[in-house]
This record gives structure tokens, sequence and C-alpha cells, in this order.
């Protein structure tokens, strides 16, 4: 399968698990604020790798969650995809959003401010 083909339907999917996520139904799941990052579906497509990042919640009930709806997220992307097959979803979470957060932080206080940079002027 080429790697063009291999990249529309990991965009497919990840379009379609943003709209999905907003139907479950588990208070784990819908009461967090959850976006999905990235998804690598393999070759074969019969396994899929999905990268969510939450702000909110705490981050083991949250994959808890995502794992025991994984049968009905399943379910619909199949009904919403015409895929050969549906691949079987690996939820994984992704602290890149921290991670940068915790960086832009830290060069915020390292930098100095525009009020000092005026004082240093005056």
């Amino acid at each position: 399968m080429s790697s063009y083909r291999r990249g529309r339907i990991n965009d497919a999917v990840l379009n379609e698990l943003a709209e999905i996520l907003r139907e479950v139904k588990d208070p784990r799941v819908s009461e967090a604020f959850i976006s999905i990052t990235a998804v690598d579906v393999t070759p074969d497509l019969k396994f899929a790798k999905v990268y969510y990042s939450s702000l909110t919640g705490d981050k083991k009930e949250i994959h808890k969650g995502l794992s025991s709806a994984q049968g009905f997220i399943r379910k619909k992307i199949a009904e919403r995809l015409n895929l050969r097959l549906t691949p079987e979803l690996d939820f994984i979470e992704d602290n890149s959003i921290e991670h940068g957060a915790r960086i832009s932080k830290l060069l915020d206080s390292i930098l100095p401010s525009k009020e000092e940079e005026e004082d240093k002027k005056l």
C-alpha cells in the first residue's frame, strides 16, 4: 500500500474519531477534554495507534474509558468509513502538548519581561 493512501486513511480515521468521541457515553471520556493528535494505521489495516491528549481529568481513568469504549468506536468507524478491514485501536497517551507548555513556561521564566526591558531602556 502506498504511503499516500495510508496517509489519507490516517487522516480519515483521525477526523472520524474526533467526531465519534463526542458520542461516547462513558463519563470518563465525555467529561474530559480529549483531542486526538495523530493516528498511525499499519499497512495491512489491522491495527491503528491512536495518540490522544487531555489537559483535564485523570489520565489513567481516561485511558480506561477509551479502552472500554473501543468496541463502540471501532463499530462507528466501520459504519462511517468504507475500509476493507476496520483496524483494532490502541490508545496511547501523547504528552507532547504538556511538554511544549512546560518548555514555553520555562523559556518565559528565563527571558526578561517587556517591563524589565523598558526599565533598562530608561
